[in-house]
């Protein structure tokens, strides 16, 4: 490998009054252009791979943070156990710029906002290869907890959308078609909206979405959480269950009383890492029970040798012969 030349300082000028001080040590440089400075300089690279036993294929991730940990590089894959390679992405995300790239359909999904003043943000999308988006402001009216939104389609079909958000909910005004007879349609102002309040001990929610109504009430305390549900007009009912044992042990139960299917979840905890649950599901007549290995819903960052790892045993009811045993991995590297 060749080294760097260092070439000899001037001599002396015996006019000068200046005492020169004596040479710095040059900096130490690893193969021509200093390759050692930026391997130490360079960012942390993270590579997350995961199987699924299921489906058969690896998932690959590949990130790193650039431009002074102002955006972060992502590039992920997929192959088989073939070594076939499928759905390569490429990603770049920021703040106020996010690009996604489909390198197989050659497609990329343009996402962009900032804040043209206190309070007052414009975010666009655009899908390069149908030439569609949204455009889309959002206002804070009297402070944060109060917004005000409106978005429209690119290219436009009609009035734009109009959302209203507080704190016990959002309503929003849009324009829809309805179909006639004869395939004709028109157009007309749909309304829809969620309202929550504190009833009692608990939270009502009220859902309003295309003619439908769903209400929704939860009590919750230490030990048990009860949820009964209706949705009109079907009038359909349902209620869900939720029973602690102690900090490590829950039980959940659900139930359809417009369908009668019904399902249940056993939960125990072991430490922070592990995790075991058992249920069954009256709708699809199976029987389940599965492992965990590392915090389920966390990510793989936070648990030990930075890998989670889930067995899953499925015995349907009706061909125990059929039963199955499947298991997922996932595991980070930081490089």
């Amino acid at each position: 490998m060749a080294e760097s030349e260092l070439k000899s300082p001037p001599p002396p000028n015996p006019s000068s009054l200046t005492v020169a001080a004596p040479p710095s040590t040059p900096p130490e440089t690893t193969g021509v252009g200093g390759g050692g400075l930026w391997f130490r300089q360079r960012p942390k690279i993270r590579v997350t791979t995961e199987f699924d036993s299921e489906s058969a294929v690896f998932f690959h991730k590949i990130s790193c943070k650039v431009l002074d940990s102002l955006a972060k590089l992502r590039f992920s894959f997929q192959n088989n156990g073939k070594g076939e390679l499928s759905d390569p992405q490429l990603a770049l995300t920021s703040k106020y710029l996010s690009l996604h790239y489909d390198i197989e359909e050659k497609n990329a999904l343009v996402n962009a906002q900032v804040e043209v003043a206190p309070g007052l943000q414009f975010k666009a999308i655009r899908e390069v290869k149908s030439q569609q988006g949204e455009l889309s402001m959002v206002a804070d009216l009297a402070g944060p907890a109060y917004k005000f939104e409106l978005s429209s389609a690119v290219p436009s079909i009609g009035k734009p959308k109009a959302t209203l958000k507080f704190p016990m909910g959002e309503v929003s005004l849009e324009e829809k078609e309805e179909e006639l007879e004869e395939e004709q349609t028109k157009r007309i102002l749909s309304v829809n909206g969620v309202l929550k309040g504190q009833i009692l001990n608990g939270v009502c929610t009220a859902k309003y979405m295309d003619e439908a109504l769903d209400l929704r009430y939860c009590f919750k305390d230490e030990q048990m959480t009860f949820i009964p549900s209706i949705s009109l007009p079907s009038n359909a009912v349902s209620f869900a269950f939720k029973r602690r044992f102690g900090p490590s042990d829950k039980l959940s139960y659900w139930h359809n009383l417009d369908t009668n299917y019904w399902s249940t979840v056993y939960k125990h905890n072991i430490g922070k890492d592990f995790k075991f649950k058992a249920g069954y599901d009256s709708e699809v007549r199976l029987g389940w029970a599965s492992l965990w290995a590392g915090e389920e819903g966390g990510k793989a960052k936070t648990t030990p040798m930075k890998m989670k790892v889930q067995f899953m045993l499925q015995v349907p009811q009706d061909d125990i012969s059929s039963s199955a045993m499947m298991f997922r991995v996932k595991k980070r590297w930081d490089i």
